[in-house]
């Protein structure tokens, strides 16, 4: 089923610390493209772009998103950081906020970071970002699939910066 939404684009870019899952992957590109993120940048990652779970899972969205690989993550978050991103780790910490009650004036560009599937985000990465940010969650669980919180992530950040300045 096709979308009659008007494609659009926003400064928001997503940064991928360490994910290794080729399902994990092709997901996220679905989900970039769908938000309208202007590029992935897979870093500190061994990712074999074509696997077919991978290929399976992103239905050619790797065709529609920029994307590139990078060695090292925090290198690559500097960079944006230079270059004007507001830098917003999703993880919890003991200092994180919810992304729901995030109350921030942030630069129109953004730079979410996800990181690997079991450590998360790198500490480095974590200290050196404007803000640390969670999903609030009511159950006994406490994480969440990256693929599934970036998501989430996305779409409150896009609704919170992007839609409501219209």
């Amino acid at each position: 089923m096709e979308s009659n939404q008007a494609q659009r684009k926003f400064p928001l870019t997503l940064v991928a610390d360490g994910l290794q899952s080729p399902a994990n992957v092709g997901s996220l590109f679905r989900v970039c493209e769908a938000f309208g993120i202007e590029e992935i940048y897979f870093c500190n990652s061994l990712i074999n772009f074509n696997s077919p779970r991978l290929k399976k899972t992103a239905r050619n969205t790797q065709d529609n998103v920029p994307f590139s690989i990078e060695a090292n993550t925090l290198d690559k978050v500097k960079e944006l950081k230079k270059k004007g991103y507001t830098i917003i780790s999703l993880e919890i910490t003991n200092s994180s906020q919810s992304i729901e009650l995030l109350e921030t004036t942030v630069t129109d560009k953004i730079a979410l970071i996800v990181g690997n599937e079991q450590e998360g985000i790198s500490e480095d990465v974590l200290n050196f970002s404007d803000f640390c940010t969670h999903i609030q969650m009511f159950g006994i669980n406490s994480s969440m699939n990256v693929v599934q919180a970036s998501s989430i992530a996305l779409n409150t950040i896009i609704n919170k910066f992007y839609t409501s300045k219209k």
